[in-house]
């Protein structure tokens, strides 16, 4: 095993309540013989008060909190130490982004809220090995702020989620037709769909899509674009400061030979205030060479349902159906895309009920946000679909909690 991956865990065990019970009668000699961190029992013990994964008190740093479900935030926590190593690692990255010296850049991330994508390209971009200028407009700016703006200072380089991205689009081919100056569009925290690609293309004539990086508030940076290679579903992981591992569905064994999807686990090395060991980051992917880190996404795995910008727990939306009064006999995530957006569909055993406007209300009980996206037309609204058995794992004969049908 890694001196530094040692160090971490023998760190994490001494100092972490949770992981000192994780792996309290645990042997090993690598971290294939460590238990995976169940994210349901992390995030029970990551609380704001009388926290159980923090090594030692917050005294100094940043807390964020992801863009998912309220009743149960998930909140991480950075020292200013870890944040600006994660910033620095990442920025020497940038030009595999496609960024170029003088690039002018208007940053579209969320911003406030205790969100942390604006803030985390904010000071990425700060920390460019490359000359940058950045615009730092935020995803929140009205559409005709932002496009008023990327004129009158020349911007050629526009990041932020891809829905951000598309309701600017919308407004610049509705009002001045297209910006043929932007020559790079920097997608994050979402996939970017065809039908969004032509929308983005009208709109921006001349750009070319990249994705700005792979990563998450709860895992920070995951993974980076690939110099040369133009599936924005392909990344190299950052083998100096994180770990990696490919893991087998059912059994939990782990992968190394290319183009056998698995669960997605990341072991960080930087972070030492609330360690990240074996952490599940939410996603299926393969390995395209594993010995030089570079790995493709394949969508979803089962912890969270990603649906245009917000991420809904599955384990909440199943409690949500319950709280509506349901009976049923069992419920399945399922996302598709209609009508140019991303749907949630809640998928129930049993025999129809006039229940979708209770189900309704306790889903934008437990996601604000998700209320917020589909009022203003971002996501396609709730649906349910009555079915008399749920769709199961072939191999395993196990029911499956997330079907992605949306085109890879």
């Amino acid at each position: 095993m890694n001196v530094s991956v040692l160090d971490l865990i023998c760190y994490a065990r001494t100092h972490s309540p949770f992981y000192q019970e994780l792996y309290d009668g645990v042997e090993g000699s690598s971290l294939a013989d460590l238990p995976v961190i169940d994210q349901a029992a992390f995030w029970a013990a990551n609380t704001i008060r009388h926290n159980q994964v923090l090594t030692r008190a917050h005294t100094d740093g940043l807390i964020f909190k992801t863009g998912g479900t309220t009743k149960a935030p998930r909140v991480s926590f950075y020292t200013n130490e870890e944040w600006d190593t994660m910033c620095r690692t990442y920025a020497e990255t940038l030009p595999a982004a496609g960024l170029q010296h003088g690039d002018r850049i208007a940053n579209l991330f969320a911003a406030g809220e205790l969100y942390s994508s604006f803030i985390f390209a904010l000071n990425a971009l700060q920390r460019s090995p490359i000359d940058l200028v950045q615009l730092p407009v935020t995803g929140s700016a009205p559409v005709e702020f932002t496009l008023s703006t990327m004129r009158d200072f020349d911007a050629n380089v526009v990041a932020g989620f891809p829905t951000t991205l598309c309701r600017l689009a919308a407004h610049v081919v509705a009002s001045v037709g297209s910006l043929p100056l932007v020559r790079l569009i920097l997608f994050s925290g979402e996939a970017l769909y065809d039908d969004q690609r032509a929308l983005l293309s009208s709109a921006f004539p001349h750009a070319e899509f990249r994705s700005f990086v792979y990563g998450s508030v709860d895992g920070g940076i995951i993974g980076t674009a690939v110099l040369g290679l133009d599936d924005p579903r392909v990344f190299r992981a950052f083998v100096d400061s994180s770990v990696l591992e490919i893991v087998d569905v059912d059994t939990g064994r782990p992968i190394t030979a290319p183009g056998q999807p698995g669960r997605l686990l990341q072991t960080d090395l930087t972070r030492r205030l609330q360690p990240m060991i074996r952490y599940p980051v939410g996603d299926l992917a393969e390995w395209v060479d594993a010995e030089d880190g570079i790995f493709r996404l394949l969508g979803r795995a089962d912890e969270g349902a990603r649906v245009g910008p917000v991420t809904l727990h599955l384990d909440h939306l199943r409690a949500a159906v319950d709280r509506a009064g349901v009976v049923h006999n069992g419920v399945q995530v399922v996302i598709r895309r209609v009508d140019a957006r991303d749907q949630l569909v809640l998928r129930i055993a049993g025999a129809a009920q006039d229940v979708l406007d209770a189900v309704r209300e306790q889903v934008h009980v437990i996601s604000p946000r998700f209320e917020l996206q589909a009022g203003r037309g971002t996501v396609a609204p709730l649906a349910l679909e009555w079915v008399s058995a749920l769709e199961v794992n072939p191999r395993s004969g196990k029911t499956l909690r997330l079907i992605d049908e949306r085109p890879c």
